[in-house]
């Protein structure tokens, strides 16, 4: 539960880093984009004013330009000299009313522009007033010409004075607008760049933390997998423990049920060989033309030596047994084993797959007494068949030092309880069958310090799977 526990901070502090990160990122993002805005409308403040500053000049620069059209036809006399004038003049209203729409919505530029508009209307009206004046006096200067001339001066001094105050006002727009401007660069670049560096220091936080954690959780995934494999070994080690527990309570099992056969054989022989001698007695003796006598004596003959031949079979299949022991091939002796059950697999038509390991070495055993076990078992498998769908199949393969050998059929297969019977004496499912056939092949199994066991589902079919030792 603690290690839980655990699991569940470590996640949380990596989730709280990154996450915190990424809110960190996406509010300087937000930032940055808000300041830009903010940039972009003081860049186009900024634009509008340098504009409007420039208008000025050019509006300073046509008044000149006015002013010195009127003056040189005033000496001249020329009417072309004011061709200037007029083109300044027409130019210059339109300028001013231009400028009136573009300049900062403040009131005291509001009235500067009002007075500009009404001092640019009297400088014209007196220069109007001097060029008609000028024209009615056949071009003499009079006095009052003058002094209207000195007095259109001072007014063109106040108009430009207004025109430079307000363009002094919007430079200083301008200054503003250009220092707010550096001061929002400045705010957002030191927001971004502590943004940034936040964010990294958690970033690696995180990271640290991921790695150190994934690095803990890797020692433990791998001490996991070590204990799973000790403990798969302990399990595989238990489970051949557990085998050879089985074949120890097997062999105590045939040491017992020899035991009991000798004692069962030595204490029925000897009246069967009473009763032997007493019917050979009464047949000399009888008349040997009594034929129904004849007939209870061949009946008593013939069952006592199917007593005796039961209990033979018994003794044979409990008991060790000497070995003929010699080096043969396992694949060899279990084509031998085929070779003698052709006739039943013919004639019930099954198929036989074999998967032989080739590698296998050769096996020291008793040839004859391996074959008879292996027979017994495709004997068995035949007859658990069905006729033209039978399949037996039958593998070998060397692990652990050790020879295998698998007898399949997909026969009728067994229940638990046949399965845990299969190997015990006069035990038989079939109607003929006397039971000796499987003890007597675990018995030469078991003789040669292999291993036979059995796996079976019902409906599906049987494996034998057989255990010998390889040489060396």
């Amino acid at each position: 539960m603690k290690r839980i526990i655990k699991k569940f901070r470590i996640d949380k502090r990596i989730r709280v880093g990154y996450g915190s990160a990424f809110v960190i990122l996406l509010f300087s993002y937000l930032l940055t984009l808000y300041y830009n805005v903010q940039a972009d409308k003081q860049s186009q403040s900024f634009q509008k004013t340098n504009i409007v500053i420039t208008k000025f000049n050019d509006f300073i620069s046509l008044m000149k330009d006015a002013e010195i059209g009127s003056t040189r036809y005033f000496l001249t006399k020329e009417r072309s000299a004011l061709n200037p004038y007029y083109q300044s003049r027409n130019a210059s209203n339109s300028l001013l009313y231009n400028l009136d729409s573009n300049i900062t919505n403040n009131t005291q530029q509001k009235q500067l522009m009002g007075r500009a508009k009404a001092l640019l209307d009297q400088k014209f009206s007196i220069i109007d007033s001097n060029i008609t004046a000028l024209q009615n006096n056949n071009y003499v200067l009079t006095d009052s010409l003058l002094i209207n001339e000195e007095y259109g001066k001072l007014v063109m001094d106040s108009l430009r004075n207004v025109i430079i105050t307000m363009q002094n006002a919007e430079e200083g727009i301008r200054d503003k607008n250009r220092e707010e401007l550096q001061l929002r660069y400045r705010t957002l670049n030191v927001v971004i760049t502590a943004s940034l560096i936040i964010a990294v220091l958690l970033f690696i936080f995180g990271f640290i933390t991921y790695i150190t954690e994934n690095k803990a959780r890797r020692l433990a995934d791998q001490k996991a997998e070590e204990y799973r494999g000790e403990l798969e070994k302990r399990v595989e080690d238990l489970d051949k423990a557990n085998r050879e527990l089985v074949e120890m309570r097997r062999l105590e099992k045939f040491t017992s049920t020899g035991r009991i056969a000798r004692t069962i054989a030595h204490e029925v022989r000897n009246p069967l060989t009473n009763i032997n001698l007493s019917v050979d007695q009464l047949r000399s003796e009888q008349d040997q033309g009594a034929e129904d006598r004849n007939i209870f004596y061949d009946m008593i003959t013939r069952n006592s030596q199917r007593i005796n031949s039961l209990i033979t079979e018994l003794l044979n299949s409990t008991r060790f047994i000497e070995l003929k022991s010699q080096a043969i091939s396992i694949n060899q002796l279990l084509d031998e084993a085929l070779s003698l059950a052709e006739d039943r697999i013919m004639l019930n038509g099954i198929q036989v797959i074999k998967q032989y390991d080739a590698d296998i070495c050769d096996l020291v055993v008793d040839q004859e007494k391996i074959k008879i076990a292996f027979l017994n078992i495709i004997v068995n498998a035949i007859e658990a068949m069905e006729s033209e769908k039978g399949v037996l199949t039958i593998k070998t393969y060397a692990k652990q030092k050790k020879c295998y050998i698998e007898i399949t059929d997909n026969g009728s297969g067994m229940d638990a309880e046949a399965l845990s019977k299969l190997f015990e004496p006069y035990y038989s499912r079939k109607a003929k069958g006397t039971g000796l056939g499987l003890t007597n092949t675990e018995n030469i199994i078991l003789s040669h310090k292999g291993s036979i066991n059995a796996e079976s589902v019902l409906g599906e079919g049987t494996t034998f799977i057989i255990t010998l030792n390889l040489p060396g």
